[in-house]
């Protein structure tokens, strides 16, 4: 008689954990939100890098606050970038890591176009200048574009929330005692 008739597995191979290229995974930038964080890291680094470039400035406080603000927006984008595509997004928790996105975006993005307005205004009007310029308003654009889809979706699951229990009525459960003493 044969045992393998009587005896089958009863547990489930494991699973593989899937391989990470460099401890990175994309699982957590699903749709939009790839191509949105690359272009901000790209514009971001696109518009220090012309910065950098500018020999000659007139009126410099332009382009020192273009500078400061140009430099800390690739930085923070790029490490935003590495959590969402790291192990720290598990650690961290999607709650943390979303609320911190969206204050750190729509920070970015605010400064961004005004150190690009500044910039502008104060530029001599060299062409590196206005690509650093364009490059400064075309990353603010899309910093302020994930900020503004974000709240979109926070404002669409809040209105979702509050009509599933209109006003704020309790729950029946909500009600009765917690424990019964007899």
């Amino acid at each position: 008689m044969e045992n393998s008739a009587v005896y089958n597995e009863t547990t489930e191979p494991q699973a593989k954990p899937r391989r990470r290229l460099f401890f990175c995974t994309l699982q957590h930038l699903w749709g939009w939100r790839l191509p949105i964080k690359v272009l901000q890291v790209v514009l971001s680094y696109l518009a220090v890098i012309c910065e950098e470039i500018v020999v000659d400035c007139i009126r410099c406080s332009g382009l020192y606050f273009f500078e400061f603000t140009s430099c800390s927006a690739a930085l923070l984008s790029t490490l935003i970038l590495l959590v969402y595509c790291t192990g720290l997004y598990e650690q961290f928790g999607e709650d943390k890591i979303q609320r911190v996105n969206s204050v750190a975006v729509t920070a970015i993005g605010a400064f961004f176009l005004l150190a690009s307005i500044v910039f502008a205004a104060t530029s001599i009007g060299s062409d590196v200048e206005k690509a650093a310029c364009a490059f400064g308003f075309l990353a603010s654009i899309v910093f302020l574009a994930e900020a503004a889809v974000a709240g979109f979706h926070f404002w669409k699951e809040r209105n979702k929330r509050s009509t599933e229990n209109p006003g704020n009525a309790p729950c029946v459960a909500e009600g009765q005692p917690l424990n019964k003493h007899s």
